[in-house]
């Protein structure tokens, strides 16, 4: 008589541990609950701020006379410098080990990233603006889908709808970066007087159609390198040590570039001027935190969930140029970023459809849960039944 009782009260137990775990995440879901679901996305919208403000710093340094590959070698260098130690004592234990193989496929896809993209990146703002370089990334997932679809890593069924849309949406993407590219247009008229106003000399800025070739081919060869990141993600999966070790590369084939292409030595000093700031949030922020974002969230989401928040930059650099320094806005960047911006989203609303049979296969895997948790509440009913029988 007494093995019946126990076995109630370890049911009844059981019911009020059941219980409390289910209301315990409705007692505190709100806030905490929403940054969890949300945090990817918050995390590229704080990457996209993080951007913005690194047009403006870099265009200052560069009109301050700051050498663009200069600039990129002392960046990667910090960035390095930075990231090392975070690298080595946070991934001790979940860091693969480097093979031969592995170092040279980091060393190239630090040449292609880096290196190669980032020196023509700033090259180009020399001769164009913040706003067309802003404007010109949100060709980069349209690329990227493309580049997908040539190597097999992207599925296009052109008898589905979405995938239509999708191949439409890169085709109105790519029409927005020529229209920016082939066409100025005529200035657009500052309403008020700029309250800030970068110094510096601005006579190099003229030579457009070389700026935005400049700026089409790096955002070409940073579209492969998120592939090729997706790549090494997989035998690689520690972001903090894979940021090291493209900064360390990268700052390494950026010098190495920078001494063959300037010999004048007064080209590597730098003061403690708008200079230094520019070379050490460029290494921090950027070549450290916003990379490891990215990382990040590209192998939790994938690579064109990280190129979709492209846009926000765009439409922060294009208000700060605008109203706050006076920059001149032409009628064909801002047209073409229209035409840009509509074609990516057209490309990733396509892309959602993607997501369909990873959210199948959650669902088959909740289904298999609730089975289980049925036959456990069948087992319980079960004894609960069998106890009140045997209740005096």
């Amino acid at each position: 008589m007494h093995v019946p009782y126990v076995l109630l009260q370890l049911v009844k137990n059981q019911e009020g541990e059941s219980t409390r775990s289910h209301m315990a995440p409705t007692n505190g879901c709100s806030l905490g609950s929403i940054c969890r679901k949300f945090k990817h996305h918050l995390l590229m919208v704080m990457a996209q701020m993080g951007y913005t403000i690194l047009y403006f710093i870099t265009l200052a340094s560069f009109n301050h006379g700051m050498n663009p590959h200069v600039y990129i070698t002392y960046r990667q260098i910090v960035a390095a410098t930075v990231m090392l130690p975070f690298a080595y004592f946070l991934e001790r234990k979940v860091r693969p080990k480097l093979t031969f193989a592995l170092l040279l496929e980091v060393f190239f896809l630090s040449l292609l990233g880096e290196g190669l993209t980032l020196n023509m990146y700033f090259a180009s703002l020399s001769y164009t603006s913040p706003t067309f370089l802003a404007s010109m990334v949100n060709t980069i997932a349209s690329l990227t889908f493309v580049i997908a679809v040539v190597l097999r890593l992207e599925v296009l069924d052109l008898r589905n709808p979405r995938g239509m849309v999708k191949v439409l949406g890169t085709l109105i993407s790519l029409a927005g970066a020529m229209t920016m590219t082939l066409y100025k247009g005529p200035v657009m008229r500052n309403l008020w007087r700029p309250p800030i106003h970068i110094q510096g000399n601005t006579a190099t800025r003229e030579n457009w159609l070389k700026g935005s070739l400049l700026t089409l081919a790096s955002c070409l060869t940073w579209s492969i390198w998120y592939i090729m990141q997706a790549f090494t993600l997989k035998r690689y999966p520690a972001q903090l040590s894979l940021t090291a070790w493209m900064s360390f590369f990268g700052g390494a084939q950026s010098a190495v570039f920078t001494v063959i292409i300037e010999h004048k030595r007064a080209a590597w000093t730098v003061g403690f001027n708008i200079d230094l700031w520019s070379i050490i949030y460029g290494g921090v922020v950027v070549s450290g935190l916003i990379i490891f974002i990215q990382l990040w969230c590209m192998e939790e989401r994938g690579p064109v969930f990280v190129t979709m928040f492209n846009p926000l930059s765009t439409i922060l650099v294009a208000i700060v140029g605008y109203l706050v320094l006076g920059e001149r806005l032409y009628m064909g960047c801002i047209l073409g970023a229209f035409i840009a911006i509509i074609g990516l989203y057209m490309l990733l609303w396509g892309k959602d459809g993607d997501q369909e049979v990873h959210r199948d296969s959650q669902e088959q895997t909740y289904s298999t849960s609730n089975e289980q948790k049925d036959n456990k509440t069948l087992i319980i009913t079960s004894a609960r039944k069998e106890a009140s029988q045997c209740e005096p």
